[in-house]
């Protein structure tokens, strides 16, 4: 797998001098636990970047809950924290990559190659007896060169279109029951975009919490072109980042995020809303 790095790999690179290694654990509604359990422990050397502090920008009346940060604004705050061009940076959290995915993204996103995804997380870290440490590294400033790549991002009216012509696959990363709008506890509004296929992000990982390699990959995702445009969405923008990861890792080229995602589609009032669940679909 190219983006995936299994714990081992990182043990035996973890010192090496332009590895950065950023602690990305974050829960949705305690936005203190992540640096909390942060400060409990981490990988040595370890940096926090915080969800929606680092990782996000302040909410606004579109953009969904977790709208992505300005590039340069986003650079700074790398380059504090030692990232720099020439780092391999390798992101870890302890939900199931979801927060570390979000980081992947915004790296290559601002032009940035080397970044990878620690198998497992922190807690299969830690129980692996790999070395923890509470110590905070002191972060010696890096200079970072942003070089945006726009055709990583879908806009709402790029959304809007695929949904009603179908020039894109609209993927929905969220779990069934929410995709088909029969519970919604974080949205104003229930169900997922019209003609969109939903493919949970939880499913990119296997019962015991590691990524499935490419070949499971390749088959969670046969129904779909590997040439054809997608645009993945989620419910912020976070943990559609993981299925545009298992995308990559099966071949796919034309993969698009939708980073307001379901937060940002509903902020207008305008747009539809669908019900029900994918067999009311023709199949893609």
């Amino acid at each position: 797998m190219k983006n995936i790095v299994s714990m081992r790999w990182l043990l035996a690179r973890m010192y090496e001098p332009d590895v950065v290694i950023a602690d990305c654990r974050f829960l949705l509604g305690q936005p203190e636990a992540g640096r909390q359990a942060y400060e409990a422990g981490h990988i040595p050397g370890a940096v926090y970047l915080d969800l929606e502090k680092d990782l996000s920008s302040p909410v606004s009346a579109h953009g969904g809950r977790h709208p992505l940060p300005d590039p340069a604004v986003l650079a700074s705050r790398l380059s504090k924290a030692g990232i720099g061009s020439n780092s391999r940076i390798v992101a870890y959290d302890d939900q199931g990559g979801m927060n570390a995915s979000r980081l992947w993204w915004l790296l290559r996103y601002i032009g940035h190659e080397q970044v990878y995804i620690m198998d497992e997380g922190f807690s299969a870290w830690k129980n692996a007896k790999f070395p923890v440490t509470t110590d905070v590294p002191v972060q010696i400033p890096s200079s970072f060169d942003v070089n945006v790549q726009p055709a990583m991002l879908a806009s709402v009216e790029d959304v809007q279109q695929a949904s009603t012509s179908g020039s894109s696959v609209l993927i929905d990363s969220r779990d069934a029951r929410r995709y088909a709008g029969l519970e919604e506890p974080i949205d104003a509004k229930a169900g997922h975009i019209p003609g969109a296929v939903n493919y949970f992000w939880k499913d990119v990982l296997d019962w015991d919490g590691r990524w499935t390699d490419t070949g499971v990959l390749e088959e969670r995702f046969s129904k779909l072109d590997k040439d054809g445009a997608i645009i993945v969405y989620c419910g912020s923008g976070v943990s559609a980042c993981p299925n545009v990861i298992a995308l990559e890792e099966a071949g796919f080229s034309n993969v698009k995020l939708y980073s307001g995602s379901w937060s940002d589609w509903i902020s207008y009032e305008e747009n539809p809303v669908a019900i029900g669940d994918a067999e009311s679909h023709k199949d893609v």
